[in-house]
């Protein structure tokens, strides 16, 4: 407890400014999975969080996310001609360590390899077939090279080459999820695999920090905001052929610490790539011990299921989406929800309003998602068109559930670093119950985001201009040196709940 004191009899403290007295963060919505997916999935999901002792929150948007990549180019929303978006969702998971944001996401990503290991066996094996009808091929080019040799020399017609000397494009590994790879390397990747793919990050920081650097002098965002479109994509490279890729689509999730939110997401460019990531931050999980042993043999069903999509074919053979529409009753609630869009617009600003204005495509992308993920859960008829319950779920999500995680997002993160360490302040002052402090004693007290000397001169410069805290001017040591930096507190701080 600091030493007090005496000061002169000060009846009035002007009113502090109330920004550092309230919440800093809005609490996060709460998620109900049930109003969303079908009752076998949403217990299947709230089965996972708790074995993996994390928020049931990240393993829905993880497998929202997962399930928009294995739908992947196979299927693609249109509610009208001239409007299309293909399935691809990104998102981050946020939380501080000790929240199971990885676990959590485990319990979709186990599953999804779990398939995949059985694939690239099925893979393999056509491989191993492929080489040995290439070294086949090779014989039968090697044939037919000399007897056009022979032929030319004789001035004899040159027979077509047979099929046989062409074993066809080898077979490729599937790569369902991806941990980190540059843009010509995915770019090769999908030009084998054209439906998509999903990149994971441990610490979606490194991602972020990767969009402004390229070996070859540029920047991977366009590259990345294509991805999310599904456009097409030309990656050039030296003394190469190009890469050609016809819809580029690449799903992301991956984790982030708050503490990394500002200066990775509110110090970038608002080019809409901030706006494109869902933010998913809910409170902890309850400490306990899992309940009971979770399958995750479903989520494996449901996941080849997703994979048997097909694209289909234009008229020259090239893979292309199969376009999912819209019945007229689910137009009419695309337009209701638009207008709902237009309006929230014109009472936000910044990046909350980036995130509003790509609502109602993300709407489009996320009734899709969850059809299909319905679809997959039984044993139906695909859908050939979104029905207006199917989009309307869509739109409770977006607006009761991710619209709210924004604002709890980007409320918290767009503060500035002064206003930041104040408030940090503000909380020290009312854990110590102390009516006076010094600059010295908020040192030793070690609290994150006042742990340097800087961070502490902010906070004490946003707290003074607030008509929180007030300098002392002490008496003259005896002794001499430097006196303390002393400050008294408002005293209706610690009033105020």
């Amino acid at each position: 407890m600091p030493t007090l004191i005496p000061l002169p009899f000060t009846p009035n403290w002007p009113d502090p400014d109330p920004r550092f007295l309230n919440e800093e963060q809005a609490s996060p919505p709460v998620l109900v999975v049930h109003d969303f997916l079908t009752p076998r999935l949403a217990n299947l999901l709230i089965s996972a969080a708790d074995a993996k002792a994390a928020p049931v929150d990240y393993v829905f948007v993880g497998l929202l996310v997962t399930a928009s990549s294995l739908i992947g180019n196979s299927r693609w929303a249109s509610p009208w001609v001239g409007w299309k978006e293909p399935p691809v969702l990104w998102a981050a998971l946020i939380g501080k360590p000790s929240m199971n944001k990885s676990p959590g996401l485990d319990a979709v990503l186990e599953p999804l390899k779990h398939v995949e290991a059985n694939l690239r066996v099925t893979a393999k094996k056509k491989i191993a077939e492929w080489d040995q009808k290439a070294e086949i091929a090779k014989v039968v080019e090697f044939a037919w090279k000399e007897g056009a040799k022979e032929a030319a020399k004789s001035n004899k017609p040159i027979k077509p080459k047979p099929e046989g000397a062409d074993p066809g494009p080898k077979p490729d590994l599937p790569r369902l999820a991806l941990s980190d790879a540059t843009i010509e390397k995915l770019a090769s990747i999908l030009q084998f695999q054209p439906k998509g793919t999903l990149l994971l990050r441990d610490e979606l920081a490194g991602w972020l920090t990767g969009m402004t650097r390229y070996s070859g002098g540029g920047t991977d965002r366009p590259f990345w905001l294509e991805g999310y479109g599904g456009r097409p994509y030309t990656v050039e490279r030296v003394g190469r052929p190009p890469v050609n890729v016809e819809h580029l689509a690449i799903a992301v999730i991956g984790n982030i610490q708050p503490d990394r939110l500002n200066t990775l997401f509110m110090r970038s460019d608002d080019d809409g790539l901030l706006a494109r990531i869902i933010p998913v931050w809910p409170n902890p999980a309850p400490v306990s011990r899992p309940k009971h042993v979770h399958d995750d043999r479903d989520l494996c069903s449901i996941f080849e299921r997703l994979i048997s999509l097909e694209m289909e074919t234009d008229d020259v053979g090239l893979p292309r989406p199969a376009i999912v529409g819209f019945t007229e009753e689910a137009k009419n609630v695309v337009d209701e929800f638009r207008q709902k869009v237009r309006d929230w617009e014109a009472e936000v600003d910044g990046l909350l309003l980036s995130f509003i204005g790509k609502l109602p495509g993300l709407t489009i992308r996320l009734s899709l998602v969850m059809m299909m993920l319905e679809w997959a859960c039984g044993s139906h008829d695909e859908p050939r068109e979104i029905s207006a319950e199917a989009y309307r779920k869509a739109t409770i999500l977006a607006e009761n559930y991710f619209l709210q995680m924004a604002k709890r997002t980007y409320g918290s993160t767009s503060v500035s670093q002064k206003e930041r360490a104040g408030r940090r302040l503000v909380e020290l002052l009312r854990k110590k119950a102390w009516k006076q402090f010094s600059s010295r004693e908020v040192r030793r007290a070690q609290r994150t985001g006042l742990a340097t000397q800087e961070e502490i001169d902010m906070g004490i410069a946003a707290l003074e201009r607030a008509d929180i805290i007030k300098a002392i001017k002490p008496e003259p040591s005896p002794k001499g040196g430097r006196p303390q930096r002393l400050f008294a507190v408002n005293p209706v701080i610690h009033l105020i709940e």
